[in-house]
């Protein structure tokens, strides 16, 4: 068995819609993309508390991010008058398509960059008729070995005699 050319199989640009119009964001370099999923893996870090790693952080304030990951499309943008949060909109999503999947980019564009929109709230995920997590009990101990009972406080000093 061969291998098909890479080209073939993966789909290197997504498409976006904006005032009737697509813009098409192309794949970009590798350099980009390294730099890129470094920039929010860095992100995260800081965001859980974590202390992130400041050189990378730096290292992307110092380009034009945006740029890079909306490649020719934020030109066209910039040209057509788009406004500032459908440009920044734009290239969040070209950065979580780079740094995870194409599905994760149109969740992340369909729910307009609303946390609260991408994933079911914690409400709607207890109200889960199903209730497999919460009503399945948890597994025992599989080493075949069980702790004996502590005695209660004083019992192992029954017929002994104080000194």
């Amino acid at each position: 068995m061969a291998f098909e050319e890479l080209g073939e199989l993966l789909d290197e640009s997504i498409e976006l819609p904006i005032a009737g119009r697509i813009y098409t964001v192309p794949a970009p370099s590798a350099e980009i993309g390294l730099r890129t999923q470094a920039l929010i893996h860095a992100a995260a870090v800081a965001a859980d508390g974590g202390r992130a790693d400041e050189q990378v952080l730096g290292d992307a304030a110092e380009r034009d991010l945006y740029r890079d990951v909306l490649g020719p499309a934020h030109d066209e943008m910039i040209a057509d008058g788009v406004k500032w949060p459908t440009l920044k909109h734009s290239a969040i999503t070209a950065m979580v398509w780079i740094a995870q999947d194409k599905a994760a980019a149109e969740r992340y564009w369909t729910a307009a960059g609303d946390p609260s929109r991408l994933a079911p709230n914690r409400a709607a995920r207890r109200s889960n008729p199903s209730g497999a997590a919460s009503s399945t009990p948890s597994r025992g101990s599989t080493s075949g070995t069980s702790t004996r009972p502590v005695p209660a406080r004083g019992a192992g000093k029954k017929g002994r005699k104080r000194h």
